[in-house]
Protein backbone atom coordinates (compact mmCIF):
# COMPACT_ATOMS: atom_id res chain seq x y z
CA UNK A 1 0.00 0.00 0.00
CA UNK A 2 1.40 3.73 -0.89
CA UNK A 3 0.86 6.83 0.24
CA UNK A 4 -1.65 7.95 -2.04
CA UNK A 5 -4.00 4.33 -0.79
CA UNK A 6 -3.40 5.82 2.71
CA UNK A 7 -5.11 8.82 1.81
CA UNK A 8 -7.85 7.16 0.13
CA UNK A 9 -8.39 5.40 3.44
CA UNK A 10 -8.83 8.53 4.85
CA UNK A 11 -5.27 8.91 5.86
CA UNK A 12 -3.73 12.50 6.57
CA UNK A 13 -0.03 12.68 6.39
CA UNK A 14 1.05 14.54 9.41
CA UNK A 15 5.03 14.51 8.23
CA UNK A 16 7.04 13.58 5.63
CA UNK A 17 11.09 13.68 5.70
CA UNK A 18 14.22 11.67 4.38
CA UNK A 19 13.14 8.90 6.84
CA UNK A 20 9.87 8.33 7.24
CA UNK A 21 6.20 9.18 6.20
CA UNK A 22 4.23 9.44 9.17
CA UNK A 23 0.37 9.37 8.58
CA UNK A 24 -3.09 9.40 11.09
CA UNK A 25 -6.51 8.27 11.02
CA UNK A 26 -8.05 10.31 13.57
CA UNK A 27 -11.68 8.22 13.28
CA UNK A 28 -10.03 4.71 13.30
CA UNK A 29 -7.52 5.92 16.23
CA UNK A 30 -4.27 4.74 13.89
CA UNK A 31 -0.72 5.66 13.18
CA UNK A 32 1.08 4.53 10.41
CA UNK A 33 4.87 4.66 10.15
CA UNK A 34 6.86 3.70 6.54
CA UNK A 35 10.26 3.88 7.11
CA UNK A 36 12.13 4.80 3.72
CA UNK A 37 16.02 4.11 3.81
CA UNK A 38 17.44 0.50 4.72
CA UNK A 39 18.84 1.91 7.33
CA UNK A 40 17.54 4.94 10.06
CA UNK A 41 20.47 6.04 12.42
CA UNK A 42 19.72 6.17 16.03
CA UNK A 43 19.87 9.70 16.32
CA UNK A 44 17.34 10.40 13.80
CA UNK A 45 14.99 7.67 14.46
CA UNK A 46 14.56 9.09 18.25
CA UNK A 47 13.39 12.09 16.65
CA UNK A 48 11.46 10.78 14.18
CA UNK A 49 9.59 8.52 17.00
CA UNK A 50 9.43 11.76 19.66
CA UNK A 51 7.55 13.50 17.03
CA UNK A 52 5.04 10.65 16.69
CA UNK A 53 4.58 10.93 20.27
CA UNK A 54 3.78 14.70 19.98
CA UNK A 55 1.00 13.29 17.42
CA UNK A 56 0.10 10.45 19.82
CA UNK A 57 -0.16 12.74 22.75
CA UNK A 58 -2.04 14.88 21.28
CA UNK A 59 -4.68 12.82 19.68
CA UNK A 60 -6.70 9.91 20.57
CA UNK A 61 -4.62 6.77 19.13
CA UNK A 62 -5.02 3.10 19.83
CA UNK A 63 -2.97 1.35 17.24
CA UNK A 64 0.58 1.94 15.31
CA UNK A 65 1.54 0.46 12.46
CA UNK A 66 5.54 0.16 12.00
CA UNK A 67 6.31 -0.65 8.65
CA UNK A 68 10.00 -1.42 8.25
CA UNK A 69 10.41 -3.39 4.55
CA UNK A 70 13.16 -1.01 3.46
CA UNK A 71 15.75 -1.79 6.49
CA UNK A 72 18.31 -4.13 5.25
CA UNK A 73 20.21 -3.16 8.68
CA UNK A 74 18.98 -4.74 12.03
CA UNK A 75 20.02 -2.36 14.50
CA UNK A 76 19.87 -3.52 18.45
CA UNK A 77 20.08 -0.53 20.28
CA UNK A 78 17.52 1.68 17.95
CA UNK A 79 15.36 -1.52 18.56
CA UNK A 80 15.97 -1.49 22.34
CA UNK A 81 15.01 2.29 22.92
CA UNK A 82 11.93 2.03 20.87
CA UNK A 83 10.64 -1.62 22.32
CA UNK A 84 10.95 -0.47 26.01
CA UNK A 85 10.49 3.06 26.15
CA UNK A 86 8.58 4.51 23.42
CA UNK A 87 6.18 1.74 23.72
CA UNK A 88 5.83 1.89 27.58
CA UNK A 89 5.46 5.58 27.21
CA UNK A 90 3.09 5.90 24.89
CA UNK A 91 0.53 3.05 26.53
CA UNK A 92 -0.13 5.34 29.36
CA UNK A 93 -1.54 7.57 25.93
CA UNK A 94 -3.60 4.46 25.12
CA UNK A 95 -1.27 3.14 22.28
CA UNK A 96 -1.37 -0.13 23.11
CA UNK A 97 -1.84 -1.95 19.72
CA UNK A 98 1.47 -2.24 17.74
CA UNK A 99 1.30 -3.86 13.95
CA UNK A 100 4.67 -4.64 12.82
CA UNK A 101 5.67 -4.97 8.92
CA UNK A 102 8.95 -6.68 8.53
CA UNK A 103 11.28 -7.26 5.48
CA UNK A 104 10.91 -10.14 3.64
CA UNK A 105 14.30 -10.98 4.72
CA UNK A 106 14.69 -14.68 7.07
CA UNK A 107 17.54 -13.18 8.49
CA UNK A 108 16.09 -10.06 9.69
CA UNK A 109 13.37 -12.14 11.07
CA UNK A 110 14.96 -14.15 13.02
CA UNK A 111 17.18 -11.51 14.34
CA UNK A 112 13.72 -9.52 15.72
CA UNK A 113 12.33 -13.28 17.08
CA UNK A 114 15.38 -13.24 18.74
CA UNK A 115 15.67 -9.99 20.59
CA UNK A 116 12.02 -9.49 20.71
CA UNK A 117 12.06 -12.37 23.49
CA UNK A 118 14.61 -10.51 25.09
CA UNK A 119 12.98 -7.06 25.47
CA UNK A 120 10.30 -8.54 26.26
CA UNK A 121 11.63 -9.93 29.75
CA UNK A 122 12.80 -6.12 30.37
CA UNK A 123 8.98 -4.73 30.35
CA UNK A 124 7.02 -5.25 33.25
CA UNK A 125 4.75 -7.83 33.37
CA UNK A 126 1.52 -5.29 33.55
CA UNK A 127 2.26 -4.07 30.69
CA UNK A 128 2.96 -6.77 28.50
CA UNK A 129 -0.30 -8.46 29.24
CA UNK A 130 -1.89 -4.68 28.14
CA UNK A 131 0.31 -4.84 24.84
CA UNK A 132 -1.63 -6.02 21.69
CA UNK A 133 1.69 -6.89 19.18
CA UNK A 134 1.23 -8.82 15.68
CA UNK A 135 3.36 -8.87 12.49
CA UNK A 136 1.73 -8.52 9.29
CA UNK A 137 2.96 -8.65 5.29
CA UNK A 138 0.98 -5.37 4.60
CA UNK A 139 -0.32 -1.85 5.44
CA UNK A 140 -3.86 -2.94 4.66
CA UNK A 141 -3.61 -5.96 6.91
CA UNK A 142 -2.13 -4.06 9.91
CA UNK A 143 -4.54 -1.59 9.83
CA UNK A 144 -7.42 -4.37 9.76
CA UNK A 145 -5.97 -6.71 11.99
Amino acid sequence: MEEADLEKMGFQTQFEDRWSIVSYHPEKKIVVCSLKPDYVPIEHFRSMFLKISELVKNGDFTKFVFDKRSLRTFHQPSMEWYFIEWKQEMATYGLTKHRKILPDLEWFKTAVAIERNKLLEKLPSSLTTKLDIKYCDSISEAVDV
